[in-house]
C-alpha cells in the first residue's frame, strides 16, 4: 500500500534551530509548512522551504487563521469571503517563498481550528473550498474523510486527500479528540506506529505533529512501522 507521511513545519523557530524540524524533513515525505498567520514568519517560511526541496520533500500550505495568540486553535468566526481571501493570501505567500528556492505549494492543509471547524461548518468549509476554487491550479485539499469540506471539494472536482493522524485520539465518529480531554495526543512511539498501520489502507496521508513532545521519535516510529509493513511511502 502507498502512503504520504506529513508533519506540520516552520511553526517554531526554536524548534527549527535545535534541529528537530530539520530532521523530521528526513522522515517525512511532505511538509505542512506553516504560511506565517498563526505562528512563523517569512524567514522560516523560506528556510523550511529551502531544507524540503534539498531533501526532496513535497512542500503543502498549512493555513489558519490569523491568530497568533491562539496559534491558530481557536475557532475565529471570520466572513466566509474573508476567510477566503485570508487562505488566498496564505497560499500566495507560500507558494512564493517555495518557488524562489526551486519549490512549489502542491496541496493545501488547514490547521487547527480551521481544520476541525470545516469538517461541519458548512459556511467556513465552503469558503475554504472557495479559495482552492480561485488559485491558479487546482491543488489538492488534505482533511479528515468525514470532513464536510473534502466532500465540497471533490463535489467542485477538486483533488482531495484523505489523512489520519497517527498521534492523535480518535473519536467514535472520526472525528479527532479535542486537545482539551485527556488522551487526545497520543505520546507514546509504539502506539502511534500501531495507529498508523491501523490507518494504513483507509487514508492517503498520515500525520504527526512538529509540535508533540517527542515527536521526531514518535515520526521515526511510524516510519519505521510502515516501512516494516512494506508500505510505500511516498507523497500523494
Amino acid at each position: 500500500m502507498r502512503v504520504d507521511l506529513n508533519a506540520d513545519l516552520g511553526e517554531s523557530w526554536q524548534r527549527w534551530r535545535t534541529g528537530e524540524d530539520v530532521l523530521l524533513l528526513d522522515v517525512v515525505t511532505s511538509a505542512n509548512v506553516c504560511c506565517g498567520a498563526y505562528a512563523g514568519d517569512a524567514e522560516l517560511m523560506a528556510q523550511t522551504c529551502a531544507t524540503a526541496v534539498e531533501r526532496g520533500v513535497t512542500i503543502g500550505a498549512q493555513v489558519g487563521y490569523p491568530d497568533r495568540a491562539g496559534f491558530g486553535r481557536v475557532f475565529v468566526d471570520m466572513a466566509p469571503a474573508d476567510l477566503t481571501d485570508e487562505v488566498v493570501r496564505q497560499v500566495h505567500a507560500l507558494d512564493e517563498a517555495a518557488r524562489a528556492v526551486g519549490g512549489e505549494v502542491t496541496y493545501v492543509k488547514p490547521h487547527g481550528a480551521l481544520y476541525n471547524a470545516i469538517v461541519h461548518h458548512e459556511a467556513q468549509a465552503e469558503a475554504v473550498v472557495e479559495a482552492l476554487r480561485v488559485l491558479d491550479r487546482p491543488l489538492p485539499l488534505l482533511g479528515l474523510p468525514t470532513s464536510r469540506a473534502l466532500a465540497l471539494a471533490a463535489a467542485a472536482g477538486l483533488p482531495v486527500v484523505r489523512e489520519g493522524f497517527a498521534d492523535r485520539a480518535y473519536t467514535t465518529d472520526g472525528r479527532l479528540v479535542p486537545r482539551s480531554e485527556p488522551g487526545a495526543v497520543l505520546h507514546d512511539p509504539a502506539e502511534a506506529g500501531a495507529q498508523a498501520l491501523r490507518l494504513l489502507g483507509t487514508v492517503d496521508s498520515l500525520c504527526v505533529h512538529s509540535d508533540s513532545p517527542g515527536a521526531l521519535h514518535l515520526a521515526r516510529a511510524v516510519r519505521r512501522a510502515l516501512d516494516e509493513a512494506g508500505a510505500v511511502v511516498a507523497a500523494p
